[in-house]
């Protein structure tokens, strides 16, 4: 999608700061972090949110993906939050689906 912020990283249009990629997902920091650390999980197909995720195989790449950053982090030992929001009530601002990795702090619960 040529106006979506996500799709124009993906084809290298914006560079964000990359912290891990390959043939399906791509991840990067955050440039407004709300932890130590806080990376975005994106596919590089076009989702334009969870409720549009219709592949399986996909989805478990996103997660493993996600895994595999916190890791890299140096977060999964202590521990971490991999939060996804859907529309508008649960607060995304970005319509391409995104995974949020964040650590490096205790979080707290709820989450608000």
């Amino acid at each position: 999608m040529s106006d979506c912020l996500f799709c124009k990283m993906v084809a290298g249009v914006i560079k964000p700061d990359v912290v891990f990629e390959d043939d399906n997902v791509l991840a990067f920091r955050d440039i407004n972090p709300r932890a130590p650390v806080h990376v975005l999980v994106i596919p590089k197909q076009h989702v334009p949110t969870l409720n549009e995720l219709a592949n399986p195989e996909l989805a478990g790449q996103l997660l493993q993906a996600a895994a595999a950053v916190a890791k890299q982090e140096g977060l999964a030992d202590n521990g971490y939050r991999v939060n996804i929001n859907c529309n508008k009530h649960g607060g995304q601002e970005v319509y391409h689906l995104h995974l949020h990795v964040l650590g490096g702090r205790q979080m707290a619960w709820p989450p608000g």
